[in-house]
């Protein structure tokens, strides 16, 4: 949404400076400003220029039209490219985890406006950074479990550091939560109603720059107001619970025998996942757990992404979800008990072709 006018300028990401504030807009609204390998390209210029202006003090980013920030990658592209093998989708994935990264170590103040839908690589492209505000749109998830593919863009470091198991939950269910739900996931830090964005901005844009890096989590915080209660406001200590096993078998079981709705409607959406993804899934997370830093894990990601290409689920999720949108996979193995050890396992290989 366009919260700031100024004068923008760009193709499918639009920057501009209004005050101490860098602007950087995703401009692909009618497909939920998906991003392009030139979308990652670019936003990594502006980055890089913005922050080497020391008239900026700040960045924004946002998202074009009223639907949300952004609904991912373009997963047609990926499957177009495994098909053929010609390699863009390992280019663009680079592109997309050094994005992931450099927006982690970004030296100045990173304010995102996380409103409407904001999923898979959107949320690469700001849950990594340092100031994300969410709205009473924001609809977060990671959903990739349910396309043949695993929680990637950096995000099994984000799930692995979620309190409790709310991370686990996310990663395997691939549902969606709200702005107060992604807060106490650590997805993002203030919640903002959404009528108050423009003026919070407006605000932030007219602080002097020198200032502006002191006094904006007290200008965010100045907005801030408590959220609606989401899913884990009930449903923390049954999925806390639930989700602490290290075998997707073992949480299934632990889900079964629970009696609240939370339980069943996650029962029914796991049951509809690719049970492949679940397990590379549970072990990406288990990994992620004990590694060292994001860059670790986008690695890891990385080399898992290798494999995805190899194995049918993915062309069978994307075909399903995006292709015929029969919404009705059919998927190879079709149970978890017929994944095995060693096919888990080739998600896991090192490749010599690092990003």
């Amino acid at each position: 949404m366009r919260y700031l006018e100024a004068d923008y300028r760009g193709d499918e990401i639009l920057t501009a400076k209004k005050g101490a504030i860098g602007l950087i807009a995703l401009n692909r609204p009618r497909v939920l400003n998906s991003l392009s390998h030139d979308m990652i390209l670019d936003f990594g210029k502006a980055l890089d220029a913005f922050e080497a202006d020391r008239q900026v003090a700040a960045v924004l980013v946002t998202g074009e039209g009223e639907r949300g920030l952004c609904a991912g990658g373009d997963i047609r592209m990926f499957y177009e490219s495994g098909k053929a093998g010609d390699g863009r989708a390992s280019e663009f994935l680079k592109a997309e985890y050094r994005l992931n990264a450099r927006i982690a170590r970004f030296k100045k103040p990173y304010v995102v406006v996380m409103d409407g839908i904001t999923m898979g690589g959107g949320v690469g492209i700001s849950s990594h950074g340092s100031h994300r505000i969410v709205t009473e749109t924001t609809k977060l998830a990671m959903p990739e479990t349910g396309i043949g593919f695993f929680p990637d863009i950096g995000a099994t470091w984000l799930l692995s550091r979620a309190s409790g198991e709310l991370g686990t939950w996310m990663g395997l269910s691939g549902e969606a939560v709200n702005g107060a739900d992604a807060i106490t996931a650590g997805f993002a830090d203030w919640y903002v109603p959404q009528n108050r964005v423009t003026e919070l901005l407006e605000r932030i844009a007219a602080l002097p720059a020198p200032a502006l890096g002191a006094t904006i989590a007290s200008t965010i915080r100045d907005y801030t107001v408590d959220g609606p209660k989401g899913i884990f406001t009930e449903g923390r200590e049954m999925i806390d619970r639930c989700f602490a096993f290290d075998t997707v078998e073992e949480i299934i079981a632990a889900l079964e025998m629970e009696k609240c709705d939370l339980a069943t409607r996650t029962l029914v959406a796991i049951s509809a996942k690719s049970p492949t993804s679940l397990k590379v899934t549970l072990r990406m997370l288990r990994e992620a757990r004990r590694s060292k830093d994001l860059e670790t894990c986008l690695e890891r990601e990385f080399a898992g992404t290798l494999q995805v290409v190899k194995v049918p689920d993915f062309y069978e999720g994307i075909r399903a979800a995006i292709i015929d949108k029969d919404r009705n996979p059919k998927w190879d193995p079709a149970t978890l008990e017929d994944v095995t050890p060693e096919s888990v396992a080739a998600f896991f290989v090192a490749r010599d072709e690092r990003l």
